[in-house]
């Protein structure tokens, strides 16, 4: 559905009082020489109009309000004692404000808003928004009442579905922006792509500053069945140049680019799409017309970094604060007027740590009763476990805990084709250690142990896949690993994620035992693969249970994108091991855990 115009017009103008910068004092006229008349004095030069002005930022917020984690059900904290969420962001905004002037500042954001923490869950899928008389979402409840001015969608805005999502914008006291997120038939935008913002200045005209907004083109991959032919979303580059002049045209002083996008020009996804996932440099150095980009997206800390364009030599400044809101970046904007308009003498960036400042207590006393709410359920008790099961070994070992995973989907997916044609073929299965502090513990399972194990809103697919293509798959997955000499000491900590790879884009496999040999080059490690004890064959025919993200393309995997579908789940992964503990009341490691595949060196087991 295309933006409203006419309400994205109303919405868009913020204004506010402003400060000018005044210029040096003229000089004094010269003296009149003694005896000869006095010189006519030289007319005061005016000094020259100056305006400053702070554009402050977060991104990936993933649903975090409070500085909690609902998983461990305790305050967060990690080795860096980092803190979380918009109550701290408040905080640090108040600040700003006070200090710069509330008239002379922005507030913006660069997307992935809603998903993320069991809180944003809770109001997406247990008492969802979308319903008739519904609540409204605690994430535009924060955001309206922290003053936001605009907000870039982000790709995990569109995890939910489209009817959530447009609720979740109807719900905002702001606009959500997404320059490239087009109607797949009309091939107009679907949402605002910018918004425009008079920054009011006592002293001197006013100041036009423009916030276009980009998202990721991989939504088309990630979210396919929630976006297929409903949205398409073109590259980041391609539309701000399309919309950057046009800006400019409409007499804005300052472009900002809002871009959900990280700004290594790599991507996830191979070359599934011609676009960039993390393009944001890119625009900076292609698109000429651009002063800053909020960049989002790659979960990295850039408190700042210029790009220069190529068209004007100009530097661009890029900055992206770090995830979850345990970062809030400032642009400082310097203005000149000269030549009857606005130029940007000077502009810098920094990032703000959020846990330098106490919760704004506004936004605990607001959302209070929600986050109550959600506590209460994530705590519920859903069955029992037998022995404790931890993922900290996970990245480098067949541990139990994945294994649990593997065995609950391989088991919905083996029920699920009961009785069709696909019945006969055995089922394997893939996992990821999403989490290396996820613990299933002995005694009372809850529904946060569950949900803990599994943290994103993917859902089950099965696809057929041959041996000869599971065989290929192992050896991408394995790429993960660092290449470790037979006789080097090997240290876990140094082990994984070679060139980059996260966690979530290690996938082992159950229902096949392997080895993976460390000490030989990517791509020729994998060995001794085996099915019910005997060497795969080729032409092998299975059924493969698979996420979603890695079944549409998610980290490039070879061939599963490509594989013939025989069965989908809407609902969430999560929400099937949370159900299938719950219909069993009990979970035993001894029926399903095993070790079907180990790390070796020339043959000798590492571990």
């Amino acid at each position: 559905m295309p933006f409203n115009r006419r309400k994205f017009l109303k919405r868009s103008a913020v204004t506010g009082a402003g400060v000018a910068i005044g210029g040096a004092a003229a000089a004094p006229a010269a003296q009149a020489a003694e005896g000869t008349k006095p010189a006519k004095p030289a007319k005061p030069a005016k000094p020259a109009k100056r305006y400053a002005f702070t554009v402050m930022g977060t991104t990936d917020l993933h649903g975090n309000v409070f500085n909690w984690d609902y998983f461990t059900d305790q305050e967060f904290d990690d080795k860096a004692h980092n803190d979380v969420g918009l109550a701290k962001i408040s905080t640090l905004v108040n600040r700003i404000r006070e200090e710069k002037g509330r008239g002379n500042t922005l507030l913006i954001d660069a997307g992935d808003t809603i998903q993320g923490t069991q809180l944003s869950y809770y109001y997406a899928k247990v008492d969802p928004i979308t319903a008739k008389g519904g609540p409204v979402h605690p994430m535009a409840q924060a955001m309206n009442a922290i003053g936001y001015d605009a907000a870039a969608l982000g790709n995990h805005e569109f995890n939910y579905g489209i009817p959530v999502l447009r609720k979740f914008e109807k719900q905002c006291d702001f606009p959500l922006l997404g320059a490239n997120a087009l109607d797949a038939k009309t091939l107009l935008p679907a949402f605002a792509p910018y918004s425009m913002h008079r920054l009011r200045n006592p002293h001197g005209p006013d100041v036009k500053v423009a916030v276009l907004g980009l998202t990721n083109p991989g939504i088309a991959i990630w979210d396919k069945a929630n976006v297929q032919g409903k949205m398409t979303f073109p590259g980041l580059e391609e539309q701000a140049a399309k919309w950057v002049p046009k800006l400019r045209s409409m007499g804005a002083d300052v472009v900002i680019v809002s871009a959900h996008s990280g700004s290594s020009g790599t991507s996830s996804y191979g070359d599934q799409l011609p676009y960039i996932e993390n393009a944001a440099a890119l625009v900076a150095e292609q698109v000429p017309g651009i002063d800053a980009i909020l960049v989002g997206h790659a979960h990295t800390e850039i408190p700042e970094y210029f790009v220069t364009n190529k068209a004007t030599g100009k530097r661009v400044v890029l900055s992206e604060p770090l995830k979850w809101g345990q970062r809030l970046t400032l642009f400082d904007f310097e203005l000149v007027r000269a030549d009857g308009g606005w130029t940007v003498e000077k502009v810098g960036a920094q990032v703000l740590n959020s846990n330098t400042v106490e919760e704004d207590e506004k936004i605990v006393r607001l959302l209070g009763d929600e986050h109550k709410k959600v506590v209460a359920y994530v705590n519920q008790v859903i069955g029992s476990n037998a022995a404790e099961m931890r993922s900290v070994e996970a990245p480098y070992k067949d541990v139990p805990i994945i294994d649990l995973i593997n065995h609950i989907q391989a088991d919905t997916v083996k029920q699920a084709l009961a009785g069709t044609q696909y019945a006969a073929l055995p089922v394997l299965s893939q996992a990821a250690a999403f989490s290396r502090t996820a613990v299933i513990p002995a005694g009372q399972v809850t529904i946060r142990d569950v949900a803990g194990l599994y943290v994103f809103e993917n859902t089950l697919e099965a696809r057929l896949m041959t041996g000869a293509q599971m065989k290929a798959y192992l050896e991408y997955s394995a790429n993960y690993y660092v290449q470790t000499a037979a006789d080097a000491v090997v240290d876990p900590a140094k082990l994984t994620n070679a060139n980059g790879t996260p966690d979530y884009n290690y996938d082992v496999v159950s229902g096949l035992t392997y080895e993976i040999d460390i000490a030989k080059a990517a791509g020729s490690r994998v060995s001794n693969v085996r099915f019910g004890g005997a060497p795969l064959a080729d032409d092998a025919q299975f059924v493969f249970a698979v996420n979603n993200y890695r079944a549409n393309g998610g980290g490039n995997f070879p061939h599963v994108a490509a594989a013939k579908m025989v069965w989908s789940n809407s609902d969430e992964i999560r929400n099937t091991m949370i159900a299938w503990v719950k219909a069993k009341g009990s979970i035993d490691p001894a029926e399903f855990a095993s070790v079907d595949w180990k790390l070796t060196r020339n043959g000798t087991p590492v571990f």
